[in-house]
């Protein structure tokens, strides 16, 4: 966004619509000399045409500059897919962020996009979950009927791999991968664009050398343990799943190959946001505390410390002292190796035993 005019006279809202455009420029055009490079292309004016069309520029700096109205609608529906970039959207219902900013909200599990936006499309769902280009994609009539669509908010940058299978641990290059089976979640989506710009980029054609399939996130892993695939561009959890359960490994992160490019977003039509302007603004309101509340490691669940809970749950040391005012000679060990018939268990070394298994699901 073109920087202010020396000769103006800056005021507290002005700034704030600055930081508003230059927050939403670096969210969708990236940043720093790749940011900068396109704005002196195509010009700011352009830039700013453009990034109005899918992005509520006014709206946002409305909110950043108003206190939040009475809610029209209380009372909704939020599509999301189970994937990790979808956890300010699921968490902020038993957070209470929906409830703080005066909204009652269901969230409402899918299982792939194609039904996110029909969902959607079909007002099943009041606002959604999307990956980065399916906002454009229905604003534009792409795979769909033709309906205007906002993205208020990105909801997270990098965080896809691309997940091969084991038996392709002898790739190096993209030359590799001609002949594969991959897959992506989704035609109008980042992870599509990335596997197309990587492959095409050494010399790889992507509509001839290799087959790019949509399957929805929850299917992967299950069919590249059927060998229906031989990898595919995807999010977590399931690149770390494949590799927790053995059947594939993390060839390459998708910010190796775009450092902080945009990959899911918070979408919903504009008939809702205009109709429904401050049910609109408390809902975006709610999912920016909801993410900030996720972004804080403090927040996070932590790993169990499962000899700490052992402990607390086994008084050991208190039985050991009764029955040694009792007279009784008590175990002087908490915890001692035992003899299991797959192997000795040593107490001390609980992830070593684990991994010694080929399934290591209950």
């Amino acid at each position: 966004m073109p920087a202010p005019d020396a000769t103006q006279v800056i005021t507290s809202e002005s700034l704030i619509d600055q930081l508003v455009e230059e927050a939403a420029a670096r969210a969708v055009f990236g940043s720093g000399v790749r940011r900068r490079a396109f704005l002196r292309h195509v010009g700011a004016g352009a830039a700013a045409a453009l990034l109005s069309s899918v992005f509520p520029l006014e709206a946002a700096k409305a909110l950043a500059q108003e206190k939040p109205g009475p809610i029209e609608k209380k009372d909704l529906k939020v599509g999301f897919i189970p994937i990790t970039c979808a956890t300010p959207i699921i968490m902020a219902e038993p957070m209470g962020f929906y409830k703080k900013h005066g909204l009652n909200v269901q969230v409402v599990k899918a299982s792939g996009w194609a039904m996110i936006r029909d969902l959607a499309i079909n007002k099943e769902t009041d606002a959604t979950h999307m990956l980065m280009p399916m906002p454009l994609a229905t604003h534009l009539g792409l795979g769909s009927a033709k309906i205007p669509w906002l993205l208020p908010a990105v909801e997270n940058i990098n965080g896809q791999a691309i997940t091969l299978a084991l038996k392709h641990k002898g790739v190096k290059e993209p030359k590799d991968f001609k002949g594969f089976k991959m897959a992506v979640p989704f035609d109008y989506s980042m992870h599509n664009l990335l596997l197309r710009y990587y492959m095409a980029n050494s010399g790889v054609d992507p509509d001839k050398d290799i087959q790019i399939r949509v399957i929805p996130p929850p299917e992967m892993v299950a069919n590249l343990r059927a060998g229906n695939l031989d990898g595919y561009l995807g999010p977590d959890p399931f690149n770390q799943r494949a590799v927790y359960e053995g059947i594939g490994f993390i060839f390459k992160l998708s910010k190796e190959l775009w450092p902080n490019h945009a990959d899911c977003a918070f979408a919903c039509s504009q008939e809702f946001a205009t109709t429904y302007p401050n049910t609109f603004h408390a809902l975006l309101r709610a999912l920016v505390d909801a993410t900030h509340f996720s972004a804080k490691p403090e927040n996070r669940k932590a790993e169990v410390e499962y000899r700490k809970i052992v402990d607390e749950v086994f008084p050991t040391s208190l039985t050991r002292r009764i029955a040694e005012e009792l007279g009784y000679q008590a175990p002087r060990e908490d915890y001692k190796t035992e003899p299991l018939f797959a192997g000795a268990f040593d107490p001390e070394k609980p992830e070593e035993y684990l991994q010694s298994f080929a399934i290591r699901r209950m």
